[in-house]
């Protein structure tokens, strides 16, 4: 995962968490549908900047760092 998909990823879930304390949601029916909302935010600001960049922000980049994975390689 690059940097701009680490960011999309973060914004979605941010703007889903914050509709629900906006909303004091409960149950799953609403913090599903809450969910959804915060996604497509997220998504639309994918899809713009994509269009801005011309180019896809989605890699087969791993963003985990490369020391990471030999410790768990090690164990």
């Amino acid at each position: 995962m690059g940097d701009l998909e680490l960011i999309f990823s973060m914004l979605g879930e941010q703007v889903t968490k914050e509709i629900t304390k906006t909303e004091d949601s409960n149950g799953f029916e609403k913090l599903d549908d809450n969910a959804i909302r915060g996604g497509s935010v997220a998504g639309n600001a994918r899809k713009e900047t994509e269009k801005e960049l011309g180019r896809s922000v989605s890699t087969n980049e791993n963003y985990v760092l490369e020391s990471e994975k030999e410790k768990k390689k090690l164990k």
